[in-house]
């Protein structure tokens, strides 16, 4: 048995002080979850309250200290009893109304799109995550990844975008993130958080029990041939399979038993509509940002209980003293998220300028990375700062994750963004002849006459994320609609 010794053992750790975990968390929530957020603190720190007005917080006088009481002659009755007022300062406290408003108008009315930030599928998997039995980090790599999902719930981020959005608070590394990510996939509705519906349906099939009838041969089919099965190609999938038809049919009614959109049953719909966090105008040929004023919460400091403060003492002045400081903090914290804002939605702007002038084809590439270095701070900021925030420009109404996007090589050795590719795709296709729709090949090949390097297999992506099919179904839909007079 070792003896028991004392050892010294040095390490690092990040630690956070509570402002600013507090002004980490108001960065990320969105306009809705501010809002209920500010009401939740209004409603329980008295000091704390809404400016109704137009003006400024009034300014509030320092409150003496114990020093400077004794030094006064009516010093008793500034107090409670026999007790001296407790020694605590006030000089950091704002003296003006935090932020700065400013009216749009380049706009009348608000977008009329609806709010699925809080659907019922967030709703059902952050209830799911805190009932679970996660660690302290495993809980924050877990919401982090449900945050990153869209309506139909499948993950939209990558896993370095997870991990930049929890730095530098928790550092954890890509198996941590894709450990948890799995956890997440098995939680209900079972597929969710996966990246397309082929992975959708494997996570669904590999969590079914083994002696399931025909899991085996479904997986396999869903994991190798499910062009194949789209296509209905019964012939093809019994020959690739080796399997007898009764067991082709059996797993493909399994598969088509299973939801490839983990997320549709949930209504995502709200009765609320997305108003816009930021608006962009032009002033004096220049592209400016202002915040939207209806955002920004005015609250004031209650000079009813900044006076009872200053005459209580004992347990009554450590309680309203604690209360100060929770609204100090608060006040600072949203002036802190207000000016970051303003800073990433500039940054983006002056990036994506050409963008709002001319359109989607002028997309610039941008990462997170470009935003941090231009504005001087981390990319997590910058990835709190964009997810569920959006701006309203002269082209429309978009979420600032929207502005970022890959880039593709060009033949003079420099990048295109992504979206710019897949705006000219729209439109080569726009344009194609009905009677020989164009092939992935085909796009590729238009592509690079004009400088733009792309490859077949990117052109399919690209394709079937904006929702049009291949050249043969093309080709069918054209000579439907020629039949039908369309």
């Amino acid at each position: 048995m070792p003896e028991p010794s004392l050892q010294l053992r040095l390490a690092q750790k990040l630690a956070l002080a509570p402002q600013l975990q507090q002004a980490i968390r108001l960065l990320q929530l969105n306009r809705i979850e501010l809002r209920e957020y500010i009401q939740e603190v209004l409603d329980s720190n008295p000091i704390l309250e809404r400016d109704e007005g137009e003006g400024s917080v009034e300014s509030v006088e320092p409150v003496p200290t114990k020093a400077e009481k004794t030094d006064t002659a009516d010093s008793s009755s500034d107090s409670v009893g026999d007790e001296p007022v407790p020694e605590w300062e006030m000089d950091s406290l704002p003296n003006e109304q935090w932020g700065e408003t400013s009216s749009y108008e380049g706009f009348s009315g608000e977008a009329q799109i609806a709010d699925d930030s809080e659907g019922g599928l967030l709703d059902h998997l952050l209830w799911q995550i805190n009932l679970s039995h996660f660690s302290e980090v495993d809980t924050a790599i877990a919401q982090a990844v449900v945050y990153g999902l869209d309506e139909d719930g499948f993950l939209q981020e990558t896993i370095e975008e997870i991990r930049a959005s929890l730095a530098p608070e928790l550092l954890v590394g890509e198996d941590e993130v894709l450990a948890v990510l799995h956890r997440v996939q098995r939680m209900e509705p079972v597929g969710v958080a996966t990246r397309d519906p082929q992975e959708c349906i494997r996570v669904q099939l590999s969590s079914l029990p083994s002696d399931t009838p025909y899991r085996d041969l479904a997986l396999r089919i869903a994991r190798d041939y499910l062009a194949l099965l789209a296509r209905h190609d019964m012939d093809e999938l019994r020959k690739r399979t080796g399997a007898k038809e009764e067991a082709v049919v059996g797993a493909i009614e399994l598969i088509q038993s299973l939801e490839p959109r983990p997320g549709s049953r949930y209504d995502n719909r709200r009765d609320e509509y997305l108003v816009p966090d930021v608006y962009v105008t032009q002033v004096d040929d220049e592209w400016s940002v202002s915040l939207n004023p209806e955002n920004e919460p005015g609250l004031k400091l209650n000079n009813y209980y900044i006076d009872l403060l200053r005459k209580s003492g004992g347990s009554d002045a450590d309680y309203l003293r604690g209360r100060l400081q929770e609204a100090r903090w608060l006040m600072s914290s949203l002036e802190l998220r207000n000016r970051t804002l303003m800073r990433v939605s500039q940054a983006i702007v002056d990036v994506q300028k050409d963008f709002i002038e001319n359109g989607e084809m002028a997309m610039k590439p941008l990462i997170l990375k470009d935003i941090s270095e231009k504005i001087e701070v981390h990319e997590s900021t910058v990835s709190r700062a964009t997810t569920r925030k959006y701006m309203l420009t002269p082209r429309g109404l978009f979420e600032l994750k929207y502005f970022f996007s890959s880039h593709v090589r060009t033949d003079n050795g420099g990048a295109v963004s992504a979206t710019a590719v897949k705006a000219r795709l729209q439109v080569l296709l726009q344009n194609e002849p009905h009677d020989k729709p164009l092939s992935d090949q085909d796009l590729s090949d238009l592509l690079r006459q004009v400088g733009i390097l792309v490859a077949r297999r990117t052109v399919a992506k690209y394709r079937e994320s904006l929702g049009i099919g291949s050249s043969s179904e093309r080709r069918r839909l054209y000579r439907l609609q020629a039949e039908m007079g369309v």
